[in-house]
């Protein structure tokens, strides 16, 4: 069973939805990933979503732009977010680590190089945005072979055809896309994301995640009483920012994000289980 798996099976057990923050690795700077990850851990995470900086990012809003931004200005390779990972599980071998990220660095790298790195330093799981479930054999034969979950998104505007497609491909769990845009845009509306939960749980016994737009412990909770976990991304790079831009330095922008995750951990965990 894979550590994403196993993740999950405990906190059904527990009658608890996974939180899972996600944050650009090399952002503030390249010394700040593996600190973050485990104040991360701390204040609640159930699985860490790291992100592979790339130069055209296009699912992400301005917050998580900027952060791509900032950790390709640190010069932050895949490569070296395979070495960050690896540093991180000498610490803490629980928790999975998911890669979120696009085609082209992977691709670049060749999947076997990619597969047989990314597993040797502790990845558990790969959710490439650009990559459809058409042009997936190549990549998912690769994580396959060792062991790791493919992750794929699902839109509001995804029709059930497709939806079936999508989830005859993945593994893991399902990230499905709370809102009909790019990160951290726009308001919620519950009643949809409710109906979109369900119309994915047709498909699949894979758990589904929810992500876009959930900024605060209330929203969260809301979230969580539909899904089987809660994504948080852009309010939490934007408080790490807004931390460095108020003229705190690395260790404030690691207490400011642990602090916000550590209110919607509290949010999720307020509903009846």
């Amino acid at each position: 069973m894979s550590r994403i798996a196993g993740r999950f099976r405990e906190l059904a057990e527990q009658g608890r939805k996974a939180l899972i923050p996600y944050v650009v690795a090399g952002d503030p700077g390249p010394d700040v990933t593996v600190p973050l990850m485990h104040r991360l851990v701390a204040s609640g995470a159930d699985i860490i979503e790291l992100g592979v900086p790339f130069s055209d990012p296009m699912s992400e809003g301005p917050v998580i732009q900027l952060a791509h931004e900032r950790a390709l200005a640190n010069a932050t390779s895949l490569r070296d977010v395979l070495s960050l990972v690896a540093e991180f599980r000498r610490e803490d071998s629980a928790t999975p680590v998911l890669l979120m990220g696009y085609a082209n660095p992977v691709e670049h790298m060749g999947y076997d190089v990619f597969a047989d790195a990314a597993s040797e330093a502790g990845v558990d799981a790969l959710l490439t945005v650009d990559l459809p479930p058409e042009e997936v054999a190549g990549v998912n034969r690769e994580l396959q072979r060792v062991g790791m979950d493919n992750i794929f998104l699902i839109a509001p505007t995804t029709p059930g055809q497709r939806v079936e497609r999508i989830v005859k491909e993945a593994s893991g769990f399902i990230y499905y896309v709370a809102l009909k845009g790019v990160t951290g845009a726009g308001n919620l509306d519950l009643d949809a994301v409710s109906e979109g939960v369900a119309a994915v749980r047709e498909h699949t016994e894979l758990p589904v995640a929810v992500g876009f737009g959930i900024k605060d412990a209330e929203a969260a909770r809301a979230i969580a009483a539909t899904a089987d976990a809660v994504v948080v991304g852009s309010a939490l790079v934007n408080c790490a920012a807004a931390a460095i831009e108020a003229g705190g330095d690395h260790a404030a922008a690691i207490d400011a994000a642990g602090a916000l995750l550590a209110e919607i951990r509290q949010g999720i965990d307020s509903i009846a289980s």
